[in-house]
């Protein structure tokens, strides 16, 4: 008994409530709506302000807001003040439309917004953020008895029609475009729907391009959509091009208007020029392709991509993510010594026989004699040799062989250590088993992290 109590007090606050206020020190926010319960389509009119009791030294950017499954068009900012508590308050009040394009309940989110103003008996400003409370929007479906592709919601609407072509001397393969152009008050263009064209015997019909757009001013909106489609007559005969109803339900006066376009009929005469009737038919066609590849490319861009402000935002998130990631693996790194190890095993790396000798490898594969003398060189230098020599070198590791063409060699320019490079594989093999350098492991060389 005292839970079913509760829910009805929630209730009553929730859908009698005017407004939710939220205190936050000498600051105080609160957010209207005008209703809390709308069809799919029919405008929330909400309203953020945000009080304090000295004043704001910068403006309050309240920002473009994003409601899941509503259109959210921002309207204007108009200064305000109020008596709260016995205290006066003075703000900043921002307008929002919004327009749910799904049947599922809304919820107007929670904001933080950063102002800046000064504290009581102060006149330094000082940065702070304020939050709003969420408020919660019922969306009522379309009524059964209503078609849901012809459904608008609208205060009101005027309608246009043009025709382009003589209706009273049309011939088999002409083409007449009839032209149908709306604007819907108190909307936005996503939610006007568009025309049906009824199918009609022995006329093929092409929609044209829909031309949409909404204009806004600080008090109203307005939207408008204008399409059409080409009517080819294929057959002689008597055609009757049907009416068309446009309808809309208007939430003040909580009725459904119509506004109906009359039919028209058309005597078809033979043309003895049937040959065209297909050059026509194909141009249409090539045109009609060309306007679904347009829709479709739209559609995928809807889907699958992002808007420039959720992009930067998914992006900013990654960065935030990434950066992370890297201060802690450098923390972790640096905590556990790993850094500091690898570093001491690089720089050793960096000065050893094995380093050079890779050296020594790769400008010899460059067949430059003159580097490559200059990289041997450099290796025997850090061979541990009691006298830092080729010749050392060769006589105490080398082969037989090695030693009998370093005799040859009346001048160590002549010296090939390209064509000798076996040789020199063999010694260096010796030298590493006799001073115990030959590595056991290879995972135990330095890699590069």
């Amino acid at each position: 008994m005292v839970a079913n109590h509760r829910n009805i007090i929630f209730c009553l606050l929730l859908f009698a409530t005017p407004f939710f206020g939220f205190g936050q020190g000498h600051l105080y926010s609160e957010v209207n709506i005008d209703r809390s319960k709308v069809y799919v389509g029919e405008p929330v009119e909400v309203s953020i302000g945000v009080y304090t009791t000295t004043w704001f030294t910068k403006g309050v950017n309240f920002g473009n807001i994003k409601v899941n499954g509503a259109f959210t068009v921002y309207f204007r900012s108009i200064s305000s003040s109020k008596n709260i508590n016995g205290k006066r308050y003075s703000g900043v009040v921002a307008i929002y439309n919004v327009f749910p394009y799904d049947n599922k309940d809304l919820e107007f989110p929670s904001l933080e917004l950063s102002v800046e103003t000064p504290n009581e008996g102060d006149s330094k400003g000082v940065t702070r953020t304020i939050k709003t409370r969420a408020r919660k929007i019922a969306v009522k479906d379309v009524p059964n008895n209503y078609d849901r592709d012809e459904w608008l919601v609208s205060s009101g609407v005027t309608v246009n029609e043009s025709w382009q072509g003589d209706l009273k001397n049309v011939k088999v393969g002409d083409v007449i475009q009839r032209r149908i152009s709306r604007i819907a008050y108190r909307t936005v263009s996503e939610l006007i729907p568009p025309i049906k064209w009824d199918s009609i015997e022995a006329v093929s019909l092409y929609p044209t391009r829909a031309d949409i757009n909404s204009k806004k001013t600080k008090t109203s909106i307005s939207a408008s959509r204008s399409e059409g489609v080409r009517y080819l007559f294929e057959k002689e005969g008597t055609v009757i091009l049907p009416e068309i109803t446009i309808t809309w339900w208007n939430p003040r006066q909580n009725k459904l208007f119509k506004r109906t376009l009359k039919s028209r009929t058309v005597e078809v005469l033979p043309n003895p020029n049937l040959g065209m009737l297909e050059t026509v038919r194909d141009s249409l066609q090539v045109a009609q392709q060309d306007i679904k590849e347009e829709g479709s490319e739209a559609i995928e861009k809807k889907i699958f991509g992002l808007s420039i402000k959720d992009f930067l935002s998914y992006l900013l998130l990654v960065l935030i993510a990434l950066y992370a990631f890297y201060r802690f693996f450098k923390w972790l790194l640096i905590s556990k010594g790993l850094l500091e190890n690898w570093r001491r095993k690089k720089e050793v790396y960096l000065q050893s026989e094995k380093y050079y000798f890779k050296i020594f490898l790769s400008e010899v594969s460059k067949k430059d004699e003159k580097a490559s003398l200059n990289a041997l060189y450099n290796w025997i230098d850090r061979l541990k040799l009691t006298e830092p020599t080729l010749e050392y070198f060769a006589l105490h590791y080398g082969s037989e062989q090695f030693v009998n063409y370093l005799k040859k060699v009346r001048d160590l320019k002549e010296f090939d250590p390209k064509r000798q490079l076996h040789l020199i594989k063999k010694a260096r093999q010796n030298y590493l088993s006799k001073s115990g350098d030959a590595p056991k492991k290879p995972s135990q060389d330095w890699i590069n992290p």
